[in-house]
């Protein structure tokens, strides 16, 4: 857990391999393969080519799914929150809320949940951020994929 307290502007998750040195490279084989095949265009330049475009898609879906995996737990996990938290008569609301709006109301305090809650129910946040950008008592989340 790094030591400075996490808020909007500083709570997106970078992973130094994968944005700064996996993700540049691979996109680049795809350009480098592109331009190679088109300076000397042969039927293995161009399988190179497909081969390239193959690993980038295939990574790329990779990181896809990881996220939606996370999603869902983040769904689950603040199904579950806002049961202990939101009186009995909003549970039946509860399956109202978008993954977007529950991915945003994770960061929320439980003290101010509640009325963020009610807020996205009203249709006031659809996105992320939207929720998030208003969330004043911080909860730090330092594991996510």
């Amino acid at each position: 857990m790094p030591d400075k307290p996490q808020d909007f502007a500083s709570h997106r998750r970078y992973h130094p391999i994968w944005h700064f040195v996996a993700a540049p490279i691979i996109l680049l084989n795809v350009i480098a393969t592109a331009y190679y095949a088109y300076r000397h265009p042969t039927r293995f330049n161009m399988w190179e080519v497909v081969m390239a475009v193959g690993i980038l898609l295939a990574v790329f879906a990779a990181r896809v799914q990881t996220v939606t995996v996370q999603n869902r737990l983040i769904r689950l996990e603040m199904r579950l929150r806002l049961r202990e938290l939101l009186p009995a008569a909003m549970h039946a609301r509860i399956n109202d809320l978008t993954v977007n709006q529950l991915v945003g109301l994770r960061f929320a305090s439980d003290a101010e949940l509640p009325a963020l809650v009610e807020r996205c129910l009203k249709g006031e946040f659809t996105g992320p951020d939207d929720v998030k950008k208003v969330i004043t008592a911080w909860q730090a989340d330092w594991v996510r994929a």
